[in-house]
């Protein structure tokens, strides 16, 4: 039996002897299927010729793998007790990494933004004897079932030692923000996956139904993320890949959603 990984998106799906028919995450329409078909490998067979890359990003510790596979997203360790929580997650998990992650006191918890990151989530949890806190609102696209897997429901998720878990929807309905408001010197971080996009000009942020497929989202859903951000003390915002940091985070989010709507009603240019 053997738990395969999907190529294209980095999920890896409950044990099985032979791969699975299709990705329902890949199939959706807000990620791709690539003209080359669907496609599996394994965590033995990644192992093989990658490794974890653990570097400093910004005031945090940032785990991604060299070299970059599938969606290409890095993992954050943000400070949480005498442990640190896993924001966001990689399908890799080598032994020099889980090593490197011990050595700063371990996993209390794994945070995922939304199902795109899902990947190695199962893998990292079962190294770490730690929990998966991911919303209900995404149950549907969780394609290894686990134990370990704790479902949280309504708009908040307080996860103790001043991080707090947002439900903003958008991206995803079950799509999630991290709040630590201790961070950058206590202006108060957050840490966004791609419910919050960082994109080029770090002046703005982005907000998208599908990044790759270039499928916008309605008015209403960026201006509700906006409202939910709104009342946070935040300076700093972390996105999905290495160095996407902007410094005036608060408000890049009202001013983005601000031109959104300008955009959608064609009062740009």
């Amino acid at each position: 039996m053997t738990a395969f990984v999907c190529v294209t998106c980095g999920t890896q799906f409950t044990e099985s002897e032979a791969e699975p028919a299709a990705c329902p995450i890949c199939e959706d329409e807000r990620q791709f299927v690539p003209p080359s078909g669907q496609a599996w490998t394994t965590l033995e067979e990644l192992r093989r010729d990658r490794s974890n890359l653990l570097q400093e990003e910004g005031e945090l510790v940032g785990i991604g793998t060299d070299p970059a596979f599938a969606i290409g997203q890095r993992a954050l360790l943000v400070p949480h007790g005498e442990r640190t929580l896993m924001w966001d997650c990689i399908t890799l998990l080598g032994d020099d990494g889980a090593a490197e992650v011990e050595r700063r006191g371990g996993l209390s918890g794994i945070a995922i933004s939304h199902p795109h990151y899902y990947s190695g989530m199962v893998e990292w949890a079962h190294r770490f004897g730690c929990p998966i806190h991911l919303h209900e609102d995404d149950a549907e696209w969780i394609m290894r079932p686990d134990p370990a897997v704790e479902l949280w429901s309504g708009e908040t998720l307080d996860l103790g030692d001043g991080l707090t878990l947002i439900r903003c929807g958008g991206h995803f309905a079950g799509g999630t923000v991290l709040h630590w408001p201790g961070g950058a010197a206590g202006a108060g971080v957050l840490l966004t996956g791609d419910i919050v996009q960082v994109i080029p000009d770090r002046r703005f942020v982005g907000f998208m139904y599908s990044y790759p497929n270039l499928v916008p989202l309605p008015d209403a859903a960026v201006r509700a993320i906006a409202a939910k951000l709104e009342p946070l003390t935040f300076e700093q915002i972390y996105g999905a890949w290495w160095g996407t940091m902007i410094p005036d985070g608060h408000a890049a989010v009202q001013r983005s959603a601000e031109r959104y709507a300008r955009a959608l009603h064609g009062e740009l240019g």
